[in-house]
């Protein structure tokens, strides 16, 4: 719970079984839902998915839908938001599989949407620097 509302967040996920592991491990304690996407992985996202949540005792807490033809991330959100809101989450956010995504942030984009300020948040992770450090630059001509 994040003020009093239940927090849902979807990983959208294609071939991400090296890093899925740290991204649910990294997920903040008052994320009352995880629905990880795979999207039709070649790897073994989904079965280090299960294992990881099954290890931890937090089988109810991971959701995995496996989608098993691929759709691209947007239907991967897609199917995550769907999930979400039949489970009864209140505020949802998304955190790709890759881990190039902060969690720590979370707080900061779910809390204009929690205190009513907000339908929808959205962050930027170009405007602080550290995007230009990590990310290949030739992903910014495109």
């Amino acid at each position: 719970m994040f003020k009093g509302c239940r927090v849902g967040v979807v990983v959208p996920a294609y071939n991400e079984e090296r890093q899925i592991e740290g991204v649910l491990a990294t997920m903040p304690d008052f994320v009352d839902r995880i629905f990880v996407i795979d999207d039709c992985s070649a790897d073994k996202t989904s079965d280090v998915t299960k294992h990881w949540a099954k290890g931890r005792g937090n089988a109810r807490r991971v959701q995995l839908i496996r989608h098993e033809t691929r759709g691209g991330v947007g239907r991967s959100i897609t199917t995550g938001y769907k999930a979400a809101l039949e489970d009864g989450m209140e505020v949802v956010a998304v955190m790709a599989g890759d881990g190039q995504m902060d969690p720590k942030e979370l707080p900061m984009i779910l809390e204009p949407v929690a205190d009513g300020k907000a339908d929808y948040s959205k962050g930027n992770r170009l405007t602080s620097g550290v995007a230009w450090e990590k990310t290949p630059h030739v992903r910014y001509l495109g």
